[in-house]
């Protein structure tokens, strides 16, 4: 038998791609259990996100596998799939539960995800000895590197920069409570990153409000009519905008007209549109916290350059630890 691992993810595939092979976290185990109707395939586990879906097998080729995906999912589009194999599949579930393939590096949300696809796929009778046997080393390397590393220190994306930001501003992110005005791409992989880290509910708006009701189904949010996002001010704690609009669209007196309903709580907004969303003037309101795109890609590069060498720590503990394992293909 192989090991084969065959996904997409954030990199590889639109979300328009990714949301059509999304699998909810209720049917994890019985989707595994039903690839093991298909000839060839001996174990399954399904791992299945927001930037993610990723079936993991041990089947008897990489034929058998995508023969039983194209069957049971009618997987298209091969471009956006990669395959791994063999000693490939299990670094790369280690790279994947340490954080290192994640939108924001060192994401600590996947690790728990991982754990609960497994759980899913082995309560259903859907792994055995070499699915157990890797998942099991891919959770102990994965600890290791978020405890032994510092791949969590310093966010290298603009997303990641805004959600660390974020957290320095309200400690943990668990409970508060996001606008996105603009519905483009970087405002959705900024409001999804803080999603990720807990943020509980998000409220999209856009001149196109067709657009801010796809953006906000892809978020588990609510989408409002352009004209109504000033008053949601109020109840926010963070405002990401990026609209593409020509002039400031977040003007001081949006902000000062919600300061005492707000109780003058601390307000985060980040701008990443070009031309500028939002007025300078408002950072000098009290209480709020104002970052521009040239802002977060400044923290972003000097975290890169910190990183690189935490990467690579990373990357040479998987080699070690896998070396410990006898794995087909390797």
């Amino acid at each position: 038998m192989e090991l084969v691992c065959v996904g997409l993810n954030h990199r590889s595939a639109p979300v328009e791609v990714r949301e059509r092979f999304a699998v909810p976290p209720a049917r994890l185990g019985e989707t595994a259990r039903q690839l093991l109707e298909h000839e060839g395939v001996a174990e399954s586990v399904v791992v299945s996100t927001c930037n993610r879906t990723e079936f993991y097998l041990s089947a008897e080729s990489v034929e058998a596998v995508l023969t039983a995906l194209e069957r049971q999912f009618e997987a298209g589009d091969p471009e956006h799939w990669y395959r791994r194999q063999g000693r490939d599949v299990a670094r790369h579930l280690c790279r994947v539960a340490g954080g290192l393939d994640s939108m924001v590096l060192g994401e600590t949300e996947i690790f728990g995800q991982i754990k609960d696809a497994y759980r899913r796929a082995h309560a259903s009778g859907s792994t055995a000895g070499m699915l157990n046997r890797l998942f099991q080393r891919g959770f102990g390397i994965g600890k290791r590197i978020r405890s032994e590393t510092g791949i969590q220190e310093g966010a290298t994306s603009v997303a990641g920069s805004a959600v660390e930001l974020a957290e320095k501003i309200f400690g943990k992110l668990q409970g508060t409570r996001v606008i996105v005005i603009g519905a483009g791409e970087m405002s959705r992989q900024t409001a999804q990153a803080l999603v990720s880290r807990g943020a509980s509910s998000v409220f999209v708006t856009n001149r196109s409000f067709d657009r801010a009701v796809e953006l906000a189904a892809q978020m588990g949010g609510r989408a409002v009519p352009f004209d109504e996002w000033a008053p949601v001010l109020a109840g926010v704690d963070v405002v990401i905008s990026s609209t593409g609009a020509p002039h400031a669209v977040v003007l001081p007196h949006h902000v000062e007209a919600v300061r005492r309903v707000r109780k003058f709580r601390p307000l985060f907004l980040i701008d990443i549109a070009v031309p500028r969303d939002i007025d300078p003037a408002v950072g000098e309101i009290d209480e709020v916290y104002l970052y521009d795109i040239d802002t977060l890609e400044q923290l972003a590069d000097k975290a890169r350059e910190r990183r690189r060498a935490q990467i690579e720590a990373c990357e040479r503990m998987i080699d070690e630890e896998l070396d410990k394992l006898n794995l087909p293909g390797t």
